[in-house]
């Protein structure tokens, strides 16, 4: 059974931007090869090895962001009624106000606000309304966020 990926449109374009981006890298890497070849043999060559872990690790990419793209649901907007995948979610605990987008695990990052529903905090908010409280376990310890606002 294939695996489907629930992305947004703007991870969609992301990922085909990246896609592009990586398969004209492949030219460069064949060049590199090409060039650590020439420098004799390849059991001790140290470029050439390095040059063909490189080309396997853009090729393993390349068939990992087709394999998403081939696999892909595109998300609706969120709800704006409960928290859901699209959903932006304004959390408040005390002082601390903070702002993620519920995505797929495609598309997480939380460095950019962007959470997985599978994630700890996507998993606590899924589902809740605003004015709810959600607790979110981190290695700190335990912190309870209330819902301000979903967009």
């Amino acid at each position: 059974m294939k695996k489907i990926y629930q992305i947004t449109p703007a991870g969609k374009k992301d990922l085909e931007a990246e896609l592009v981006r990586l398969k004209a890298g492949r030219g460069a890497i064949a060049e590199k090869i090409a060039e650590a070849r020439d420098f004799g043999d390849l059991s001790e060559n140290a470029e050439y090895d390095a040059a063909r872990e490189e080309q396997g690790l853009l090729e393993s990419r390349i068939a990992e962001i087709e394999d998403i793209l081939l696999n892909s649901d595109l998300m609706k907007a969120g709800s704006k009624s409960k928290v859901s995948l699209g959903s932006t979610v304004t959390l408040k605990s005390g002082h601390k106000t903070v702002t993620y987008t519920v995505v797929g695990p495609v598309e997480a990052d939380p460095l950019a606000g962007k959470v997985s529903n599978e994630s700890p905090i996507g998993e606590s908010i899924f589902g809740k309304k605003v004015d709810d409280t959600a607790t979110i376990t981190t290695p700190k310890g335990s912190v309870t966020y209330t819902i301000v606002a979903i967009s």
